[in-house]
C-alpha cells in the first residue's frame, strides 16, 4: 500500500500502537531540544525523575529567549540549565549561540528522524524532512529519560505546492496564505505534509519557515520531503552523511488534500491580532509604520537577511522607523559580518540585536503606545509585542524592508533589487557556542537560584469536583492571555507562585485574587482553548491557584496534552450552546467522575444556583484517563519508578 511520507516516518520509530487516526502511539524519540524560556520546568522534572542516562542520541539545550539580565533571574535560570545538562549528558549552547530552531535546523536536524521541543515551533525541522513535533516540557523531560513520546496518531493533510513563486515571494508568503485558507484551526488534529512540483523552488529555510507557521494552523507538525535540495543545504552544512532520500509513495492517499499554485501568492500580511487575519499587502494602503522588526526563528536565515540587505543596499531607513535586525545564528551572523552584508545594515541605519528570540517573545524592542510594528514573526498577538495597543503585522522579510525604506506598509513586488541570493560553498563550523556533552557526571551539583521553585503538583482526581466558575472566556484564547509573555514577566517563568499572580491578565486583573478566594475553580470557554505556545506555565498557573478543570468547546492540541500531563481535566461540552448556561461566579459539581472517564467520559455539571445540570464529555486515550487519575504525569513517573527500584 502506498504510504505518505509521515506515516514512514512514523512507522520506522513506532514502539506501541496502530497508527490509525485517533490511536495512541509510542514513537523512539531521536532528538530532543529546549529552550530557556520553558527549560527551566523540563530541566527541574527531569531532575526530580532521577534518570540514569540520557536514552536519545541527541538532546541538546539552547539559551535563546531570556537574554536580557536586568536582574539576577534570566542569569541563574540559566546557570541552572547548564548544570543539569552537565550532570546527564546534554548539549548545551551558550547565550549567542542562536535561536533554538535555526540553530538546530543547520547543525543538528536529520531528515527521517524524531524530534520533540518545548516549544511549540520544533516543526521548523520539518523542513529538512524530520517529524518533528512541539510539545510540554514533561513530555520532553520524559523523553529524554525513556527515549519515548506518546500522542495520539494524527490524520495526513496533503498540501500539493504547484508551480514557481515570483523573486520576491518568500515562505511567509505562502504559509500566511495557507492560514488565511485554513484559519489557526484548520490543521487541528493533522500533519501537514507537502509534496508536488512547486518543491523545486523552496529551498529548506523557505520550507521552515512554512513548517514553522504550521503551529499556527494548529497542527501536530508539518514535514517537507528530503530531495536533492535537502542534500544541497545539507552538504553545505558539511553534514552530507545525515542527508536520505524521503518522499511519499506515488499513489498516496491523504485524509484531506490542498492544492496550492505558488505562482498565484503575492505579498501577504497577517492583520492585528492574529496570524490567520490575512489579506495581501496591496490591499492595506496608508498604514504608516513606526518599527519593522526582522528576525525570529521563523525569518532569520542567512537567505532572509541577505535579500533584506539587497533591498537595503544604498538606501535609507525611512526618518519615522525604527529597524531592528536578528540574525538567527552566530553562524548567520559571522557570514554577514565577512560578507559586508552588516555592513549595509548599519549604513542604511538599522539596529543590529543579538542572534536570539529578542522581541518576537516580547523581550525588548516594545513598540511605542498605539504603534504599527511590521515584525517578520510568527505570532501577532494581542500584548505579545510587550505593548498593549500596539498593531502587529505579520510580513515576509522582503515586505518588511522595503517598508522601512518608505515608512507605509508597502508590497515589494516591484523592487528593483536582484533578490537571487548565491549561498556558500561551506556556510563553515559551527561557531565556539556549543559546550558538548562527552558523557554525563553525575555528581555535579545543580545550581538552584533564589528565583527557581519547585513545580507544582497535582493530588490524584478525586471523584467528585466542586469549584467556582473564575473566568469565562471566548474563542481562541491564548497561552499569552493564560500565562503572559513580555521582558517583564519572563525572568519569572522558573517561579510559578510569582508568576500566578499575572494568570489570565490580558482577559482580566484579579483573578488570582478570586482563585485564591475560591479555593477550587474552573474555567470555561468557546473554541481552541489554549492555542499558541507550548508552555506549560498556561497549566501549571491555573493549577497552581487552585483550577480543577477547564471546559470548553474545543482545545489546541499541545496545551490540551499540558493540561492532562499536570493533572487538570479538559472537558468539552456534550452541546456547544450549553455555553451561555454558566454564569461567571457560579457554583458548580461534577460527580462520579471516576466511572465516567473509565466508561463513555460522559459527565454531568451541576450549576448550584440554576439548579440546572449540563452534559460534558471527556473524550481521551486510556494513558490519558490513568494520568489524570494518578494526579498527573510526573507523579505517574514518579511511582512507577518506586515500584521498580
Amino acid at each position: 500500500m502506498a504510504q505518505t511520507l509521515s506515516h514512514k516516518i512514523i512507522g520506522a520509530h513506532l514502539l506501541k500502537g496502530d497508527p490509525v487516526p485517533g490511536n495512541e502511539v509510542t514513537l523512539r524519540v531521536d532528538q530532543t531540544l529546549t529552550q530557556d524560556s520553558t527549560g527551566t520546568m523540563v530541566y527541574l522534572q527531569l531532575d526530580a525523575l532521577e534518570p540514569d542516562a540520557i536514552r536519545t542520541d541527541l538532546s541538546i539545550a539552547y539559551i535563546d529567549h531570556n537574554l536580557m539580565q536586568a536582574g539576577y533571574e534570566n542569569a541563574d535560570d540559566h546557570a541552572f540549565i547548564k548544570s543539569v545538562c552537565k550532570k546527564y549528558g546534554i548539549h548545551y549552547v551558550k547565550p549567542g549561540g542562536g535561536i533554538c530552531h535555526q540553530v538546530h535546523l543547520e547543525r543538528f536536524a536529520k531528515p527521517g528522524s524524531t524530534l520533540i521541543g518545548s516549544d511549540s515551533h520544533t516543526p521548523t525541522a520539518g523542513g529538512i524532512g524530520a517529524i518533528a513535533i512541539g510539545a510540554g516540557g514533561l513530555d520532553i523531560a520524559l523523553g529524554m529519560a525513556t527515549g519515548e513520546y506518546t500522542l495520539t496518531m494524527p490524520k495526513i493533510f496533503g498540501i500539493e505546492l504547484q508551480g514557481k513563486p515570483a523573486p520576491y515571494i518568500n515562505g511567509k508568503d505562502i504559509i500566511l496564505a495557507i492560514l488565511q485558507k485554513l484559519t489557526v484551526k484548520g490543521g487541528v488534529g493533522y500533519i501537514m505534509e507537502y509534496f508536488g512540483d512547486g518543491l523545486a523552488h523552496l529551498s529548506v529555510p523557505t520550507r521552515s519557515t512554512i513548517t514553522n507557521m504550521g503551529a499556527e494552523l494548529g497542527a501536530t507538525t508539518s514535514v517537507f520531503p528530503s530531495d536533492s535540495i535537502t542534500l544541497d543545504y545539507l552538504k553545505r552544512q558539511n553534514r552530507e552523511e545525515d542527508w536520505q532520500a524521503l518522499a511519499a509513495d506515488a499513489g498516496a492517499v491523504y485524509d484531506e488534500t490542498l492544492v496550492l499554485d505558488l505562482s498565484q501568492i503575492v505579498p501577504m500580511a497577517a492583520k492585528p491580532h492574529s496570524p490567520d487575519n490575512v489579506d495581501a499587502v496591496k490591499n492595506l494602503t496608508n498604514i504608516k509604520v513606526d518599527q519593522v522588526a526582522i528576525g525570529s526563528c521563523t525569518n532569520s536565515s542567512y537567505g532572509d537577511l541577505m535579500r533584506v540587505a539587497r533591498i537595503l543596499e544604498g538606501k535609507a531607513v525611512h526618518e519615522d522607523v525604527s529597524l531592528v535586525v536578528s540574525p538567527g545564528s552566530a553562524q548567520v551572523f559571522k557570514l554577514i559580518a565577512e560578507n559586508g552584508a552588516l555592513a549595509t545594515f548599519v549604513s542604511a541605519g538599522a539596529r543590529i540585536l543579538e542572534s536570539a528570540c529578542g522581541p518576537c517573545i516580547g523581550m525588548g524592542q516594545a513598540p511605542r503606545s498605539g504603534g504599527v510594528s511590521l515584525r517578520t514573526f510568527n505570532r501577532n498577538f494581542k500584548g505579545r509585542s510587550g505593548t498593549m495597543d500596539a498593531q502587529v503585522y505579520l510580513v515576509s522579510p522582503e515586505t518588511a524592508a522595503v517598508s522601512a525604506i518608505t515608512g507605509y506598509l508597502t508590497d515589494p513586488s516591484d523592487v528593483a533589487a536582484d533578490l537571487d541570493i548565491a549561498l556558500p560553498d561551506s556556510f563553515g563550523p559551527m561557531p565556539e557556542y556549543l559546550i558538548r556533552a562527552d558523557a554525563p557526571q553525575p555528581d555535579t551539583e545543580v545550581v538552584m537560584g533564589p528565583n527557581i521553585q519547585p513545580v507544582p503538583v497535582a493530588s490524584p482526581l478525586p471523584d467528585t469536583l466542586e469549584a467556582t466558575v473564575l473566568l469565562i472566556a471566548g474563542d481562541n484564547v491564548t497561552t499569552d492571555d493564560i500565562a503572559p509573555s513580555n521582558a517583564r514577566l519572563l525572568p519569572l517563568r522558573s517561579n510559578v507562585p510569582k508568576l500566578s499572580e499575572h494568570t489570565f491578565e490580558t482577559l482580566t486583573k484579579d483573578f488570582k485574587a478570586r482563585a485564591v478566594k475560591a479555593g477550587s475553580g474552573a474555567v470555561v470557554a468557546k473554541t481552541n482553548y489554549g492555542q499558541g505556545s507550548s508552555r506549560e506555565h498556561a497549566a501549571l498557573l491555573p493549577l497552581y491557584l487552585g483550577v480543577k478543570f477547564v471546559l470548553a468547546h474545543s482545545f489546541a492540541r499541545i496545551h490540551r496534552s499540558n493540561l492532562i500531563n499536570v493533572g487538570l481535566l479538559p472537558l468539552v461540552f456534550e452541546n456547544p450552546d450549553d455555553y451561555e448556561k454558566i454564569p461567571e461566579g457560579a457554583s458548580v459539581r461534577i460527580p462520579a467522575i471516576h466511572a465516567a472517564l473509565r466508561g463513555d467520559g460522559r459527565m454531568q455539571l451541576e450549576i448550584a444556583s440554576t439548579d440546572e445540570t449540563i452534559p460534558v464529555v471527556f473524550t481521551g486515550t486510556a494513558g490519558e484517563i490513568e494520568t489524570l487519575l494518578a494526579g498527573g504525569k510526573l507523579r505517574m513517573a514518579k511511582a512507577q519508578q518506586n515500584e521498580t527500584r
